[in-house]
């Protein structure tokens, strides 16, 4: 994909959606990151039904640490891996008490030394909150980058410096968000929804879904197959 296919791209996603959010719900630095700490393997919908309850009696460190371990969880067993994550919690907000006075350092480092905090979240919390020149690349955004053509890569880390290199800058703040909201609504996983893509003429992509003749979404792959099935009877 060329550079000029890649600033239409975001010009399309800038023009559909110019101030893309986050789908969890924060109002500080502090429950931002206690939210995407809690987002792994789970949705955000569940994330925001636990945090709402849970940010109504404790939204800082000290606060959630008064709770003790026993009180987190009962307001995040709703949420997968639950024990894990109230433990990394707690222990987050130890070390926020600790070592930051209570409140969320803006430096990767930092934010990679609490527990359940890896690159990802750090990355979130860095452009999300503070707005940072950051990409955060899950599994949606390491979908459409490799399947668009968009940032190539084997690997999440390869990805975020291929976006890092090729996202035009004036679009780099936000991608992180468009790309997300992209792979998670419409450039989805078992079959893109490519006949209602707005990139899908720019899209590098060569087993495009399209509308069959029952009317439903068939997959490039499944058309593909079937081509090589008749052919070779």
């Amino acid at each position: 994909m060329n550079n000029t296919k890649r600033l239409e791209i975001f010009h399309r996603f800038h023009a559909s959606n110019p101030e893309p959010k986050t789908e969890l719900a924060y109002s500080s630095p502090f429950e931002l990151l206690i939210a995407v700490l809690l987002s792994a393997q789970a949705t955000d919908v569940s994330v925001n039904k636990a945090t709402k309850e849970l940010y109504k009696v404790a939204n800082t460190p000290s606060q959630v640490l008064d709770l003790q371990l026993d009180g987190v969880v009962k307001y995040i067993r709703t949420i997968g891996l639950f024990n894990t994550k109230a433990r990394n919690v707690i222990a987050t907000c130890q070390i926020l008490c600790d070592e930051h006075n209570g409140e969320v350092p803006d430096q990767r480092d930092a934010l990679e030394r609490l527990p359940g905090v890896g690159r990802k979240t750090a990355n979130v919390v860095l452009n999300t909150a503070f707005r940072q020149l950051t990409m955060a690349v899950d599994t949606h955004i390491f979908r459409v980058s490799n399947r668009t053509g968009l940032a190539p890569a084997k690997t999440v880390l390869g990805v975020e410096k291929a976006l890092l290199r090729f996202v035009p800058r004036d679009y780099l703040l936000d991608a992180h968000h468009w790309l997300i909201l992209h792979g998670r609504y419409v450039c989805v996983a078992r079959t893109p929804k490519c006949p209602e893509c707005p990139i899908n003429d720019l899209c590098d992509y060569k087993n495009k879904s399209r509308i069959g003749k029952n009317g439903k979404l068939e997959s490039g792959l499944l058309r593909q197959n079937r081509g090589s099935e008749a052919s070779s009877g």
